[in-house]
């Protein structure tokens, strides 16, 4: 193999979604209808991985070995369940900070955040399972390692990671332009979730209106809004300035 993210061929696919391997994503060649393929498309149902149909030749891209109209995207880590990430994180810490990334597409973005958060004190990152940057070797460069120190949860949905995350008296701040508040007008030192929305869109209309908080950064020149790695930071070093 001569990428050690990714696995391909039907039978190593299959066995892959048997063993319950971390899989970000898997390509099928258009047009393959086999029963082999179908189980492969009814596992990925199963486990919520999502699936694209693709020409022969993106394939061929992927990997020069004979993959037989299927490649599968392995995650470079080991994700934790929201459950299993909160008790852990209460145990460690009587006011955990937690960061929640809503659809954030560039991976290099996701990178450079897991690395202020790993340098903040973070306990851990939520992410979707779909719509959602793929965590993968740039992700890992990006965060220059802090990755393999930093907790990562998937889940299914974010609302109800939000759900959760305040079952557990953990309060969410979303940040967003779409208030008055300002991050600096909020009180930090409690168990807390930052929302961090999609580069394009921002937080989406139903998770910001499930937020406990909103807030935004002051802006004083021309261009009216900074890079989602750059605000989150600046969101936790309010956080470690408060609690200091």
């Amino acid at each position: 193999m001569e990428n050690k993210q990714i696995t391909y061929g039907i039978h190593a696919t299959l066995e892959a979604l048997k063993s319950e391997q971390e899989i970000d994503k898997i390509f099928i060649q258009k047009e393959l209808k086999s029963q082999p393929i179908k189980d492969i498309e009814h596992l990925a149902k199963k486990a919520n991985i999502p699936v694209s149909y693709v020409p022969i030749q993106k394939l061929n891209r992927l990997t020069k070995e004979n993959h037989q109209g299927v490649v599968a995207n392995i995650s470079p880590i080991k994700f934790i369940s929201i459950e299993t990430l909160l008790e852990t994180s209460f145990q460690n810490k009587e006011n955990p900070v937690f960061i929640v990334l809503d659809e954030l597409t560039d991976v290099r973005n996701v990178g450079a955040i897991i690395r202020t958060a790993e340098c903040t004190g973070v306990s851990g990152i939520i992410i979707p399972k779909q719509g959602g940057a793929a965590i993968n070797a740039q992700t890992i460069k990006t965060s220059a390692g802090a990755i393999f120190n930093m907790p990562v949860c998937k889940v299914d949905h974010i609302k109800d990671a939000l759900f959760y995350l305040q079952s557990y008296q953990v309060e969410t701040l979303a940040a967003t332009e779409k208030t008055e508040n300002t991050v600096y007008d909020i009180d930090l030192k409690k168990p807390l979730a930052i929302i961090m929305g999609s580069e394009g869109k921002g937080v989406s209309k139903t998770i910001l209106s499930m937020a406990d908080h909103k807030a935004k950064l002051p802006m004083l020149g021309e261009i009216s809004s900074l890079n989602v790695s750059v605000a989150c930071g600046v969101f936790l070093y309010e956080i470690v300035r408060q609690r200091l």
